[in-house]
């Protein structure tokens, strides 16, 4: 009889284990630029993820889990990002990473999570993050790459073939500068003034002169990220330039507008048809998840949305999903789920990942939008 409830109480005692086990919640970690001159990407990025975790965890949860979010701010700093991301996966034991903010960041993640083999989803720019391929890395923004080739295939329309080169010293800024002369020739654009800013620089007016005095100069190409490009902007229109100029992606935000002033009407940039959900046509099949997000956001931050917010709810349904389809949270499996991403219809598009591809965006992903009158617009 003591054997019997012994084996009873033994059971039980499993079947609370299991239970509690079940009940654990799933950890997602994220390391963002909240502070510092990144703000404005980092900023909707963590509201994007407490306002979709929360909304997740009210209809019950994933796999009848709820999610715990483990967030750090790194300031915009890659130093930092690099110890958070050290303390997420060795003391919060997190399951999967949605989150670097910035190039810079992703970067001094990377590392890490490839040696503790956990699945890391990079809401930065630059190509480098996924290529060459790296086995636990993706990203959900489009490439600097890609702006690069939607911006130039948009000024040969224009009829502009020499243009200026005007690049950020931070990673992004770099990456960007590096692929503008990487496909300025497939293109047939010449590059024939190139001159770059520091991200925390008040004035750009010197290197804008320059560019204002290089004979032949057509277009101007700015790249960079955060409240740079603004003062880029500003300093423009300050000069009185007359060169049509174009911003990378890294400006898609409202903040962008705000901070430029009337020197922003003109500007064109790719973007995510998130900026422009309203004109989109009925059958696009971006359009009810950009619309339902902008909503949803507006509605609970009195804000507008921006293109970053939208990386990071891509990135947060693209590891939900992965979830659900690996039906654990074991990271071998979450890491293969994401790699088979196909069809998710998100903010910046339609994904289509691989073993060769960790974005899954090609370049009809982008819109090309101009500034009018402090708002987006479809270019024409």
């Amino acid at each position: 009889m003591l054997k019997h409830w012994v084996q009873i109480a033994g059971v039980a005692a499993l079947a609370m284990a299991f239970g509690a086990q079940a009940q654990a919640p799933i950890k997602i970690g994220s390391v963002l630029s909240v502070t510092g001159p990144a703000a404005f990407l980092g900023d909707p990025e963590i509201k994007t993820l407490q306002l979709y975790i929360g909304k997740i965890n009210g209809e019950g949860g994933v796999l009848g889990r709820k999610i715990e979010l483990v967030s750090y701010d790194d300031g915009s700093d890659a130093n930092k990002a690099n110890g958070f991301t050290k303390r997420l996966i060795e003391e919060d034991k997190v399951d999967l990473i949605v989150g670097g903010t910035t190039t810079g960041s992703t970067m001094a993640m990377v590392p890490l999570v490839e040696k503790a083999e956990i699945p890391f989803i990079s809401l930065a720019g630059a190509v480098v993050i996924v290529e060459p391929t790296k086995k636990w890395v993706f990203k959900t923004p489009h490439t600097d790459r890609m702006a690069a080739e939607k911006v130039y295939e948009d000024m040969k329309k224009r009829g502009f073939s020499k243009i200026a080169l005007l690049a950020e010293n931070s990673g992004f800024g770099q990456s960007g500068k590096k692929e503008s002369h990487g496909v300025a020739a497939k293109h047939g654009i010449q590059i024939i003034a190139d001159e770059t800013y520091g991200p925390k620089d008040a004035d750009v007016t010197t290197q804008l002169t320059k560019i204002k005095n290089t004979p032949g100069v057509q277009a101007l190409l700015v790249f960079g990220f955060g409240q740079g490009p603004a003062v880029v902007t500003k300093n423009y229109g300050q000069l009185a330039m007359k060169l049509p100029i174009y911003q990378s992606h890294g400006v898609a935000s409202e903040e962008y507008i705000k901070l430029s002033g009337k020197a922003a009407n003109g500007v064109r940039l790719p973007a995510a048809a998130l900026l422009v959900a309203n004109v989109l046509p009925k059958n696009d099949p971006q359009k009810p998840v950009v619309m339902g997000y902008s909503k949803a956001y507006r509605d609970r931050f009195k804000s507008e949305v921006s293109t970053f917010g939208g990386h990071a709810y891509d990135g947060l349904m693209i590891a939900v999903n992965a979830i659900k389809r690996a039906g654990s949270t074991d990271k071998a499996k979450v890491r293969d789920a994401i790699e088979q991403t196909k069809g998710f219809v998100g903010t910046g598009g339609v994904v289509n990942m691989s073993p060769n591809d960790h974005m899954g965006l090609d370049l009809s992903a982008f819109r090309m939008l101009e500034i009018r009158n402090g708002g987006w617009t479809l270019a024409k």
